[in-house]
């Protein structure tokens, strides 16, 4: 039963567009294939930037696939960042069926990616987690080292975010997706900056606020005012942008 009610209710994958979405979006994407922990063959965008040696590792959310991301993508690269943002199982071109246990996998593939294939020290890879991706991003921090952590819109399980939305009945009893971020945090010792806009409709401020208490130091929270869930990074703009790449700046020593 729970893992019918994951493909309905956690996982909203969009299907692959063919363009050229790099010429679209004045950006350098190069295609990547890659294998994630158990196998399943991924696929994923690496954007690399001559300005920095900083890699971030993006985790992306629920919902879409990695052409729905690439205005944001292009920020971040104008920052002088280099970034690998890569589908999940079931998302975009990616094969397979997306489950808890297998975005950890793919989460896994991409950083062995990084670190193997493209030989990209530790120290150099910032992991970036956005709303379900913060899980994702999380469980990577505790198994993997690198330099920092970056948790946008995130919320500590899907059974907090649940009991919110529906009024603390226990429907999270039906889906098989835990995706407990708040058990990950006390386990994970890198620098942490915690995103969250004041208006989130879908993921409540609280339960962001519950998120940061629960980690370890050291730790900063970056309040977006007047931002929802979708428009974040829209309405933080340039002080936003600018505060994502000073923390990569600090835990990356660049």
């Amino acid at each position: 039963m729970g893992g019918i009610l994951d493909q309905l209710f956690v996982y909203h994958p969009d299907p692959w567009e063919d363009r050229d979405w790099g010429k679209a979006f004045g950006l350098p994407l190069e295609d990547v294939w890659f294998q994630a922990g158990d196998g399943a063959k991924l696929f994923g965008w690496y954007a690399e930037s001559s300005r920095t040696s900083a890699v971030l590792l993006w985790n992306h959310g629920n919902a879409g696939n990695i052409i729905n991301r690439l205005d944001n993508l292009r920020e971040l690269y104008h920052l002088g960042l280099s970034v690998f943002l890569f589908d999940y199982r079931g998302y975009g071109r990616s094969q397979g069926r997306p489950s808890e246990e297998g975005l950890y996998q793919d989460a896994f593939g991409a950083y062995e990616y990084l670190t193997r294939t493209r030989r990209i020290r530790p120290e150099r890879i910032v992991l970036f987690g956005r709303s379900l991706g913060a899980a994702v991003a999380g469980e990577l921090a505790v198994q993997k080292p690198a330099s920092g952590l970056i948790l946008e819109s995130s919320f500590p399980s899907v059974e907090a975010l649940a009991k919110f939305h529906y009024m603390g009945l226990p429907v999270h009893w039906l889906l098989g997706a835990r995706f407990r971020l708040i058990d990950r945090l006390p386990h994970i010792s890198l620098p942490l900056l915690v995103i969250h806009g004041d208006q989130d409709e879908i993921v409540p401020i609280q339960l962001g606020r519950q998120v940061f208490e629960a980690a370890k130091d050291p730790k900063s929270f970056y309040l977006v005012p007047g931002a929802d869930h979708n428009d974040l990074y829209h309405v933080g703009g340039q002080p936003y942008f600018q505060r994502l790449k000073r923390f990569v700046e600090e835990v990356t020593r660049l």
